[in-house]
């Protein structure tokens, strides 16, 4: 009884110390998992493209530099666009206030309350105070920082590219001498390896095609910032069950406030939704299979660790790591148990 006591003592120790660590070791450590989730996606696109009748006569080792500029460029391209967005968003803020003011007070004579409390004065105490252009500045500056952390992945994908070309080498060098060791090694890294890449990427696309998907509802309603808002949709689906909401909820509120009409962001709310209920409902279980195969308890547990650590970086990372660290434990003999556990239907 006392031996249980103290192992199950020590090990809530360690997982209060290694949770410790995670909090503090942030700047540090969230790079490397955004690069390493990175690096997986990257090799897997350089995979199927040597399937491209042209680009796969390439050397792989040239297709992998290729596909690190192409990532290297869309970082920046996105990190530019999305500085210039809130840039311009300082400028158009007035003419919504505008709208926003407008909307209301058809919306307080309809319910009869321009005369009593009169609305001048609820108007005077609620949105005449309420001043968003003082928070564009820090936000921008915040925006800013970011750029050292997406130089710092481009740094760390580069170095773990080159590592991982290496890493067949370096085992075969730790397991001199012992074949079957090094043959099971291998086959196991690979195993683990091709279902992290395969979530990944698929998961990624998924992203992609919502992403698309509502950037075309977005712009056939005229909404302004349209390709930011459908970025944004495509990062937050990394986040279950909450994450297509909250993508949701900004281009409505959006809608409303440029165009002050309900009409219009009922419209917006209702096509967005479709476009998430399609890819959530029908595309995302067909393409991902048994590789998103978490308990919903595991999934929210995720979500609400990673966060409290993290922040909003630890709730989009949230279940792509738990998922690959679930494929990992899922290759392990030692583990499979755990795995199974983990898992929604006990098939890993």
């Amino acid at each position: 009884m006392m031996v249980t006591l103290r192992q199950t003592t020590y090990l809530l120790a360690l997982l209060i110390m290694i949770g410790y660590l995670l909090h503090i070791g942030k700047p540090v450590l969230l790079p490397v998992l955004i690069a390493v989730i990175s690096v997986y996606i990257l090799f897997d696109v350089t995979a199927r493209l040597g399937q491209v009748p042209v680009i796969g006569l390439l050397p792989s080792i040239l297709r992998r530099i290729l596909v690190l500029l192409a990532f290297t460029v869309v970082l920046v391209a996105l990190f530019t666009y999305v500085l210039d967005t809130f840039t311009q968003v300082a400028a158009v803020l007035p003419s919504y206030k505008a709208n926003l003011d407008s909307l209301m007070t058809h919306v307080a004579q309809l319910v009869g309350v321009d005369d009593e409390p009169s609305w001048a004065k609820l108007r005077s105490m609620t949105f005449d105070r309420l001043e968003i252009q003082p928070f564009i500045g820090p936000v921008i500056l915040s925006i800013r920082g970011l750029g050292g952390t997406l130089f710092l992945v481009v740094l760390y994908a580069s170095f773990l590219t080159a590592e991982r070309a290496g890493m067949a080498r370096k085992l075969n060098l730790a397991l001199e001498g012992n074949a079957d060791a090094e043959n099971r090694t291998i086959a196991l890294i690979n195993r683990i390896n091709t279902r992290i890449g395969d979530y990944l990427s698929v998961k990624t696309v998924v992203n992609i095609i919502l992403g698309a998907l509502s950037y075309g509802v977005m712009l056939l309603f005229g909404i302004d910032f349209a390709l930011f808002w459908a970025i944004l949709i495509a990062l937050l689906n990394y986040i279950p069950y909450i994450g297509s909401l909250i993508g949701v909820i900004f281009p409505v509120l959006l809608s409303l406030a440029q165009f002050g009409s309900f009409t219009v962001a009922s419209l917006v709310a209702v096509s967005l939704t479709a476009a998430q209920m399609f890819v959530a409902g029908y595309l995302e279980p067909r393409m991902l299979g048994r590789a998103f195969n978490l308990s919903p308890f595991v999934v929210l547990f995720a979500l609400a660790f990673w966060s409290a650590l993290w922040g909003l970086p630890g709730a989009v990372l949230a279940v792509p790591l738990t998922a690959s660290l679930i494929i990992v434990m899922a290759e392990i003999d030692v583990t499979r148990p755990f795995a199974i556990l983990l898992s929604a239907s006990g098939k890993v």
